[in-house]
């Protein structure tokens, strides 16, 4: 493989892991590790595989050492003579004299590079950090994104997010965030906020908040790629496996959501022989592990709901009332309007639309969802089915004019069309 290409490959695979060593090396300096790694790609990009150098047969360790002597060099230049320094020469002495850079080390047998990542997954994800700068830091430390892919899942400038990402490392530094995975006690729910940085990528990538695309592709592919690294850096924890799951079961269906001419096509239409058996497979042996741990959590209880969707062999054969079921078990353990709003179509198959809407009643009223897309557009099949076509036109229209992905809205139009010609 020739040089351009490795370091491409090298980059995106293993960039967050030589992040989280480098971070830990330099005392949790965000700014300085990525600098350093920067420049590490540098000299690699201008010496791997052509007349200044050969391509290492370690690219991982050659990129690690290579730009923590580059944090040494950053850290004299600047007249930082503190102990970062004699820590890292300590490091850099070790690895040998006068070799070609990032020869004598390999970082994959460090013991201490499980917990660089762990490090790195909680600092990032540090409660008293926005939420959107979470899923940035996330996003550009351990997903494999540079800042301009980053700010284009947010749909900002690159300056923007640029920016974003400087205030996330600067409330690090200035607020002491420590660069440690929590104490036991703390675990479980700092545990709780990693996982929901993950699946808040993983639906943006599902289905856009916005935009021309259904479907954010190369977002579903990063909350997958940290939904596994979480899962072999915590394997005995029943939720990290019931997250994968949910994604992997969910993200089965991908290929037949659209149809050739770019449309959304509903689950009860979809063309379950395009759906992906290995990941289907793949999700429900994650699932029986995580259950087998019993301790139970409400992405296991999703990810039991999505695999009922992706077994069942017809629209038909779907076993709504079991789904309904665990969507009460969900309500009962994590409650909120999205898990209301999907328990009402459940429940609006299991046992009728009036059942459903019964439901919604609950969510009348609420302020902060009159502009939540999903519940007018599951009220309105509701209303549809239940034989109340003036209902459904008014709800489609609320839908139609809360939803901002063209895909959606246009599915939404649709329906509405459908329901308006039923009408007359």
């Amino acid at each position: 493989m020739r040089g351009p290409a490795v370091l491409d490959r090298v980059a995106h695979e293993e960039g967050g892991r030589i992040i989280a060593t480098l971070i830990r090396h330099v005392g949790g300096d965000f700014a300085l590790a990525e600098d350093a790694l920067q420049d590490a790609y540098a000299v690699a990009a201008a010496t791997w595989g052509t007349g200044n150098g050969p391509v290492p047969d370690n690219p991982g360790a050659w990129l690690t050492t290579t730009a923590r002597r580059r944090a040494i060099d950053r850290l004299r230049r600047a007249r930082a003579l503190d102990d970062r320094i004699r820590v890292l020469e300590a490091l850099a002495t070790r690895e040998g004299d006068g070799e070609d850079e990032g020869e004598g080390e390999d970082d994959a047998m460090d013991s201490s590079l499980h917990d660089d990542r762990l490090r790195l997954l909680f600092t990032c994800c540090h409660p008293a950090l926005p939420l959107e700068a979470r899923v940035a830091l996330t996003l550009k430390s351990l997903g494999g994104l540079s800042t301009g892919e980053v700010a284009r899942a947010f749909l900002v400038s690159e300056v923007a997010m640029h920016q974003r990402l400087t205030r996330a490392r600067r409330k690090i530094a200035d607020k002491g965030i420590p660069y440690r995975v929590p104490p036991d006690e703390l675990l479980p729910e700092r545990l709780a906020g990693v996982l929901a940085v993950v699946y808040l990528v993983f639906n943006e990538g599902h289905t856009a908040a916005a935009g021309a695309r259904l479907v954010r592709e190369e977002l579903c592919g990063e909350a997958l790629r940290l939904g596994r690294l979480l899962a072999d850096l915590m394997p005995d924890e029943a939720e990290v496996l019931g997250l994968l799951a949910l994604m992997l079961l969910t993200d089965a269906r991908r290929a037949a959501r659209l149809d050739a001419r770019g449309r959304a096509v509903p689950l009860a239409d979809q063309d379950r022989g395009r759906w992906d058996a290995e990941a289907i497979a793949e999700g429900a042996a994650l699932l029986d592990r995580a259950l087998r741990l019993r301790r139970p959590g409400p992405y296991q209880l999703q990810a039991a709901i999505a695999a009922l969707h992706a077994t069942a062999l017809s629209w038909a054969e779907t076993d709504w009332a079991q789904i309904a079921a665990l969507y009460a078990a969900l309500a009962a353990h994590d409650p909120s309007p999205v898990v209301t709003v999907n328990r009402a179509v459940a429940v609006g198959f299991a046992d009728g639309p009036r059942a459903g809407l019964a439901l919604l009643r609950a969510l009348d009223g609420d302020p902060a969802l009159g502009d939540y897309p999903p519940l007018h557009a599951a009220r309105a099949e509701l209303l549809r089915r239940a034989g109340d076509r003036a209902g459904a036109d008014a709800a489609y229209a609320r839908a139609i004019a809360a939803t901002a992905n063209a895909v959606q809205r246009a599915e939404l139009e649709a329906r509405r069309a459908a329901n308006a010609a039923q009408t007359t």
